[in-house]
């Protein structure tokens, strides 16, 4: 039989430790468009170039073509493969020097094109009419390459944005901002094959697969499609969401500590949705999926993140005239949010490059776009600038960041009084990890000027006057665009009719209709009364929070107050869970003097109420009980501190060999703490997670785990931690172990007792 080749050698190795996917794998190659790789063929008989042609095809999806750039001929000498005129995305071969031609070993340096649709390719070989596979590859983007769209210039950037495979997502409120380490495990094994996977069954890929295969040589494609599959809402996404109600049939949000885990379990439910998740587990995930793929990624948290359903960039915030929040509003200001950035060009907003750079892209299903529950992405420097009117889902990011609240005080009798109008509260401390460090990078500029400057007042009502009911239609996705809005006119009509059904409903405060504000700017009269709530102590979980609200008049009278303090346990989406206590003062306020009211929190009474929620919301509404009219508010979200977990390494971290961590937790309450569990993960450390269970821990004593673990990865790997029981839920701690390279060896164990 005359074979068309004897062997074939893609130098794996090689290959993938050029094209920084060695971490990925060192037996199946995976390479960066725009970069070339070495390939040799062994042929069964010298290979003369001025006489023997090799021709080369690359194909990717089961319907390729030259035209869509999923097919490409090509081969040697040059000119032996004529690509067809309207071919796109053309791969290229060279002879490389260390060939052996009279022995019929050939070395080709291949090149995909910069623009090649990532994906999956199967090669094949043909020497005169006989063609016969070579084997598979996979391509990525490449950030390293100049010609790339994801191409991203400094180098500790890149080692941050697409190699690093943990990270920090910041939550907490404003004034309370924690952090926790989050294992994005982009290299994993099996991880390459997951999100290929993803977009193999996202809808756009059932319903025209060569388009869409086509299309993945867009990265803002790509992050439309990644937003939309991270999220279970219409499609056979990897995550559920949810905000309220039992999840007994899941794992708790606050659970998770990384990608991976749920990735997988996502595979091996043959593509069905995992339970559950909430903002920072859809864009952890996202995260890993986006740097997996090659695109340069970061997860972003905004604090008082606010969600505008109105859509015209003003949040319209409801307080009953005992202080308190009632339940049912269409707006919301989030305690947090969070989502990703995704570093691309966008030629498809302008020629000259002003879009370019980081794009906000956000899994978490809010509000539909184009009829599917995606968002992104929107250029940050477009938010900056104000310009909602183009593409994608400006409008409703700048809200997120950079609405104006207007606060109102709702009577027993229905009626509504407006309190005051704040325009620098939504869009604080936007945070997201520092380049080579865990510390928190404030990147609150990047999104807006400083609130209350006269730029950033101009950019709102620059961002208020433009069209935005416009996309910005136009360039590489016009076609496709409308298209997709022709089809979803039914889904999204049938979503709004419900969307205003339960409007009709929830808009209402005590039978009052909820309208939306003029987007005009309301400018704020000076008080003569003010109040803050100050802390009197640093407030942990499991003791007394202790406050103080503060008073001050700049009147030349006193003025005898009624005071209404409410405490309410609160989810981290601004929805209120509990009234946790209430309680009128009667005071005057005497001129120039501040007037300190003790606010004193027992564990007791908040205990059972944060397990699940996020935070405590302090109100104070005073009103002068002089002239009614005059109603003053102050409020302040208090996250407590959860208790320590102390994490200690034990002995020296070496690849492939036993080392011994110690984990120590102290039960800080007067009551035992039952149906306490420990997780310990950490990608690169464990293979998998190490669970160990405990019924009961007393009160005032402390519980010792040694966990040895195998390192099977060098570097810096974090290794995580998550205790739970029946009075917290999920505490966090997590350390840094540096691996060093070893000889091989392997074995895991644990063990814990408390004293």
């Amino acid at each position: 039989m005359d074979l068309v080749f004897q062997s074939v050698d893609f130098h794996c190795e090689a290959n993938n430790t050029e094209h920084h996917t060695s971490d990925i794998s060192t037996e199946q190659l995976v390479v960066r468009r725009g970069q070339s790789f070495l390939l040799t063929i062994t042929l069964p008989r010298p290979f003369t170039p001025d006489r023997d042609r090799l021709l080369v095809t690359a194909v990717t999806g089961s319907k390729a073509s030259q035209e869509r750039g999923t097919l490409s001929v090509f081969g040697v000498p040059e000119g032996a493969a004529t690509p067809s005129a309207a071919a796109k995305a053309v791969w290229k071969a060279e002879l490389r020097g260390s060939s052996a031609l009279n022995t019929g070993s050939v070395s080709l340096a291949v090149t995909p094109p910069p623009d090649a649709p990532v994906g999956q390719y199967f090669l094949s070989l043909s020497k005169g009419e006989k063609e016969t596979s070579l084997g598979s590859l996979v391509v990525l983007f490449n950030p390293w390459c100049s010609d790339d769209w994801v191409f991203l210039a400094d180098e500790e950037q890149r080692q941050e944005y697409v190699m690093n495979e943990q990270g920090i997502i910041f939550k907490g409120s404003d004034n309370y901002i924690t952090s926790m380490a989050w294992d994005y495990g982009q290299f994993e094994e099996n991880m390459v094959d997951i999100c290929l996977k993803m977009l193999d069954v996202n809808p756009k890929h059932l319903k025209d697969s060569a388009d869409d295969v086509s299309a993945r040589c867009n990265p803002v494609y790509v992050g439309r499609v990644v937003s939309a599959m991270i999220n279970s809402e219409g499609d056979r996404g990897v995550l559920e969401g949810c905000w309220s109600g039992n999840m007994w049939d899941g794992v708790l949000p606050s659970h998770w500590n990384g990608s991976l885990d749920i990735l997988e379990r996502w595979h091996k439910l043959g593509c069905h949705p995992v339970k559950y998740g909430q903002c920072w587990v859809f864009a952890g995930v996202m995260c890993s999926v986006m740097r997996c793929l090659g695109i340069p990624c970061r997860v972003v948290t905004n604090f008082q993140s606010a969600h505008d359903t109105h859509k015209n960039l003003i949040i319209d915030v409801f307080h009953e005239d005992y202080g308190v929040r009632p339940i049912n509003s269409a707006d919301s200001v989030w305690n947090f949010h969070v989502w990703v950035e995704a570093w691309m060009r966008r030629p498809d907003l302008s020629e000259d490059g002003s879009y370019d750079g980081w794009q906000v892209l956000d899994p978490t299903p809010q509000e539909m776009s184009k009829g599917v529950f995606c968002c992104g992405p929107a250029p940050v420097i477009a938010i900056l600038n104000g310009d909602t009117d183009l593409k994608y889902d400006i409008p409703f990011v700048f809200a997120e960041v950079n609405a104006d609240c207007i606060h109102w005080l709702v009577k027993a009798d229905g009626s509504k009084n407006k309190i005051f109008c704040d325009i620098t509260r939504v869009g604080q401390n936007i945070s997201t990890k520092s380049v080579g460090s865990n510390k928190r990078w404030n990147i609150t500029d990047t999104y807006k000027h400083r609130e209350g400057s006269k730029e950033e007042r101009s950019v709102f009502k620059h961002a208020i006057t433009r069209d935005y009911s416009r996309d910005g239609r136009g360039g590489v996705e016009e076609e496709e665009e409308e298209k997709e809005e022709e089809e979803g006119e039914t889904e999204e009509r049938e979503e709004t009719e419900e969307r205003e059904e339960t409007e009709e409903m929830s808009n209402g405060v005590n039978g009052v209709e909820e309208t939306p504000e003029e987007p005009v700017e309301i400018v704020q009269p000076p008080q003569e009364v003010s109040l803050r709530f100050e802390e009197v102590s640093k407030p942990v979980n499991g003791q007394e929070v202790s406050l103080k609200l503060v008073l001050h008049s700049t009147d030349s009278a006193a003025r005898p107050l009624s005071i209404n303090i409410s405490i309410q346990a609160m989810k981290y989406t601004g929805e209120p869970a509990a009234n946790i206590k209430t309680e009128v003062k009667e005071e005057t306020l005497q001129p120039g003097q501040d007037l300190s009211i003790p606010v004193q929190i027992p564990f007791s009474v908040y205990g059972e109420h944060l397990l699940d929620n996020n935070s405590l919301k302090v109100s104070a509404v005073v009103t002068d009980k002089q002239q009614p009219d005059l109603i003053y508010l102050t409020e302040t979200d208090v996250v407590p501190q959860d208790p320590p977990i102390s994490i200690t390494v034990l002995s020296k971290a070496s690849l492939y060999h036993v080392m011994e961590v110690e984990v120590l937790f102290k039960n800080p309450i007067d009551e035992p703490l039952k149906d306490c569990s420990l997780t310990v993960s950490g990608s690169g450390l464990l293979k998998h997670n190490v669970e160990e269970k405990l019924e009961v821990l007393p009160a005032g004593r402390q519980v010792r785990f040694k966990i040895f673990i195998t390192p099977n990865k060098p570097g810096k790997k974090t290794l995580m931690v998550d205790f739970d029981c029946s009075v917290f839920r999920d505490i966090k701690s997590s350390c840094t172990i540096d691996v060093d390279p070893y000889s091989p060896y392997s074995g895991n164990y644990h063990s814990g007792t408390y004293r």
